[in-house]
């Protein structure tokens, strides 16, 4: 039997108790014994600074290597203004330099999004997704996965509903073919 593919969840809410913390970690919960699903935290970096890219932070240095050591990554972010949080930015730009060293480049990625609204976080997904296309991650076309009105599709404990589990479950399904069209 080989060795499970090691895959980076990356979630863009900072916030302990968020949906998208929730959704990441059931993901992880329900993942196939083919990948090893791991977090990677973004909340300790600092502000992506140009004049560290020759001395960089421990906490930059960490977080590289540790998107290096991943086969993969799967990014849960909620939607702030249309568009990704700050800290997920700040991670991308922290995992994409120095120029000419980008973390992040030639492995598969896939996004989820989640949020309250009926839209499930839709502008965010595809503003991510863009971005992914210039860090040289090959984003998962389908299925896209948008949790609309995630408040609902958690319980009282946190765990995911059947419907949830579903939408996950599916998200999984679909990223594992991705894994194996894209290596």
């Amino acid at each position: 039997m080989s060795q499970p593919t090691p895959i980076a969840v990356i979630v863009g809410s900072l916030r302990t108790a968020s949906f998208n913390r929730l959704a990441a970690q059931a993901l992880i919960d329900l993942s196939p014994a083919s990948l090893d699903m791991s977090f990677i935290e973004i909340g300790n970096l600092p502000l992506y600074n140009q004049d560290f890219d020759e001395d960089s932070p421990a906490s930059y240095q960490l977080f590289r290597a540790q998107l290096r050591a991943a086969e993969g990554y799967v990014f849960v972010t909620p939607e702030h203004n249309r568009s990704i949080p700050a800290a997920l930015k700040n991670a991308l730009d922290i995992g994409s330099r120095p120029a000419k060293e980008n973390a992040w480049a030639g492995k598969p990625g896939a996004v989820i999004s989640a949020s309250p609204s009926l839209m499930g976080g839709f502008g965010a997904s595809h503003h991510l997704r863009q971005m992914l296309v210039n860090l040289d991650i090959a984003c998962m076309p389908k299925p896209e996965t948008y949790l609309s009105r995630v408040q609902e599709l958690f319980d009282e404990h946190g765990q995911p509903t059947e419907r949830c589990r579903g939408y996950l479950q599916g998200f999984l399904d679909g990223y594992a073919t991705w894994l194996q069209r894209t290596s």
